[in-house]
This record gives C-alpha cells, sequence and structure tokens, in this order.
C-alpha cells in the first residue's frame, strides 16, 4: 500500500497534472477534500474505486481508512487543494505515516493562488517594483506567529498574497495600512479558476466594502501590491541582447 498526497489543483480539472491524474486512475481508495475540491475531478476515478470526502470526517477516520489497507496493495489517493505545500495540511498525516511505516508520495498540484493570478492576468514579480511575493493569512483558528503579523509583513511593500483572510478583510486592511499606502491597489479573486470565479478589485481604502456588498466570506484570496497597477515597471533583462545567452540555454 502506498499513500499519494495530491495536489488536486484549484478547481478547473483540466489544471490537474498527468501524474496526479495517473494515480487517481489507478487508486482503490480516494480520500478528498470536498469542501475545496471539485467533485469533477472524480470522473477519474475507477468505477470500483472506494471514495470519502474528508470533509465530514476526523483525522483519526482518515488515518483509520489508511491503516486498514496497509496490508493490501492498494494505492491510495488523498486530495488536498491547490498544491499540498501551501496550508495543506499534510505535514501531520505524513508524520503518522512514517510512524506507522505506510510509503507515501507527494505529488505537487497548481496551487489556487497561481491560477487566480493566472485570472487577473498578472505577473506578481516586476522589475523596479516587486521582485518578492509574500504568501500569508491573518491569525484565525490558526494562530500567526506575532513577527508576522500583517502590519510586520506590510513594511516591505512587496506583493502580497492572502490564503484564508476574505472574511476578515477589514481588519486586513487595517493593518497592511501600516506600511502600505491607502491607494495600493488589492484585487481579490473568489473561486478561482471555478465557473463561478469572481474577480473584485480597488485599492486598501475601498476594497472592504466592495467585498462586504458582494458577500464574500470565504474561498477567496487577496493580492495586494503595486504591480497590480501593471505599469511603470522596468523591461526584463531577460531578452535583452547584451544578456548573456547562457542564461536562455535550451535544456534538453
Amino acid at each position: 500500500m502506498k499513500v499519494f498526497f495530491i495536489g488536486a489543483g484549484p478547481g478547473d480539472p483540466e489544471l490537474l497534472t498527468i501524474k496526479a491524474e495517473k494515480i487517481i486512475r489507478a487508486a482503490g481508495i480516494i480520500i478528498y477534500a470536498g469542501s475545496l475540491v471539485s467533485k469533477r475531478i472524480l470522473a477519474f476515478a475507477r468505477k470500483d474505486a472506494r471514495i470519502y470526502n474528508s470533509a465530514h470526517m476526523t483525522f483519526e477516520e482518515v488515518t483509520g481508512i489508511m491503516m486498514g489497507a496497509k496490508s493490501t496493495d492498494t494505492i491510495i489517493a488523498r486530495l488536498h487543494t491547490g498544491d499540498p505545500s501551501l496550508y495543506g495540511s499534510i505535514g501531520e498525516q505524513l508524520q503518522w505515516c512514517r510512524k506507522q511505516g505506510i510509503p507515501t508520495q507527494v505529488i505537487p498540484g497548481v496551487s489556487s493562488f497561481c491560477a487566480a493570478a493566472a485570472s487577473l492576468k498578472q505577473e506578481l514579480t516586476l522589475p523596479g517594483i516587486s521582485q518578492s511575493v509574500i504568501i500569508t493569512r491573518i491569525s484565525g483558528r490558526t494562530t500567526v506567529p506575532e513577527r508576522e503579523a500583517l502590519r510586520t509583513l506590510s513594511q516591505a511593500t512587496a506583493t502580497l498574497v492572502l490564503f484564508l483572510s476574505v472574511g476578515e478583510i477589514e481588519k486586513v486592511t487595517q493593518q497592511l495600512m501600516h506600511g502600505y499606502a491607502k491607494d495600493t491597489p488589492v484585487a481579490v479573486v473568489y473561486k478561482a479558476s471555478w465557473p463561478d470565479q469572481k474577480i473584485i478589485r480597488g485599492t486598501l481604502r475601498t476594497i472592504a466594502a466592495k467585498i462586504k456588498k458582494q458577500k464574500i466570506h470565504k474561498h477567496a484570496l487577496i493580492f495586494v501590491g503595486n504591480v497590480l497597477k501593471n505599469h511603470g515597471f522596468e523591461k526584463s533583462m531577460l531578452y535583452d541582447k547584451t544578456f548573456s545567452h547562457e542564461h536562455r540555454k535550451a535544456i534538453d
């Protein structure tokens, strides 16, 4: 038996990786995060696969399924939204598998922040504006270390991507205005890559009222930074005629 922790992507089944699809097709057991993973992905599953929605399960129930299959040759596909390295809650599951001697593998996926940036037609690192992307969240049931508080991170004025924070949009904007200017552009992407995707744009001063009007409380990412202006940035050196061709050498 082997457990594959799979990044199921942001929602659109066509953004699933080829490797992930192959594992899902081969799996005898599929455990998916039903509150976030699109059920359309389950269309790749075998007809005889046992499918469980972990949204209604405890940690012990999930690991109990894994333990029950330990002595078999079953493949278990554990589907997490986006890429499992970001807020994927796989750490404790991997630790449990190691203690039980259960082999595992992690399959990366397309993160929702990548899908959201694509929907915005947005490069997050523009020369002369920002060369850093900070991925974070506001404190909630899972606390954020004080050194990573938004008012502290805002001092860098880098491109900022916030997960799991839109429900506290007023608090978010208030804390970010300690470092960012009040007219800093903000974009909120609700359900990136899903059929009902929405994009709301504004500034730190105006975005909270717009989000409240749209009644968006979850399943949305917040982007903050001057890259969202999409003008006034320097040209990339990658294609400059003076740039060494060694940096553009093709990889076989």
